[in-house]
């Protein structure tokens, strides 16, 4: 699974600022982020069916692949603000099932380059704090990416 392209791509209509409005632009991204929507609702649901039935973050990530389903089938109306509305909610939901998808399969990220961190590479811990004192998001990132983000 390619995360990070996947994440780019949601990040081309999140947040609602960046959302493209030419019509032809907003069928080519719901195109893109409804393909890897469908590519990762199956992965997410072989990576939950390895949790126990009562497993909390098997729960959720079964509930965000319904509420993906939902939103493939649902069609956008006939108004450009309708398509970028749209858009968004699949990048929403794109967004969720990427992170469920990490979440249950273990795999670790760089928090600073969105890049997988593979066994053996160099990394250092890294967590941001938000303005109201707690952590905003924290993980690990490559030593070459300590460079590029502030660690406090």
């Amino acid at each position: 699974m390619d995360i990070a392209t996947m994440r780019a791509n949601v990040a081309q209509v999140l947040p609602p600022e960046v959302t493209p409005t030419d019509r032809a632009t907003l069928e080519t991204l719901t195109d893109t982020l409804r393909r890897g929507i469908q590519m990762l609702i199956p992965e997410v649901e072989q990576a939950a069916a390895k949790q126990p039935a009562d497993d909390i973050p098997r729960y959720v990530a079964l509930a965000c692949v319904r509420e993906a389903r939902g939103k493939l089938d649902a069609r956008t109306g006939l108004l450009p603000s309708d398509a970028a509305a749209y858009v968004r909610k699949l990048g929403r939901s794109l967004l969720a099932l990427c992170d469920h998808y990490i979440a249950l399969t273990g795999v670790r990220m760089c928090v600073a380059c969105d890049q997988p961190i593979r066994p053996g590479e160099a990394t250092q811990p890294y967590d941001q704090v938000s303005p109201s004192g707690g952590a905003a998001f924290s993980g690990r990132i490559h030593d070459r990416c300590a460079d590029t983000v502030r660690i406090r």
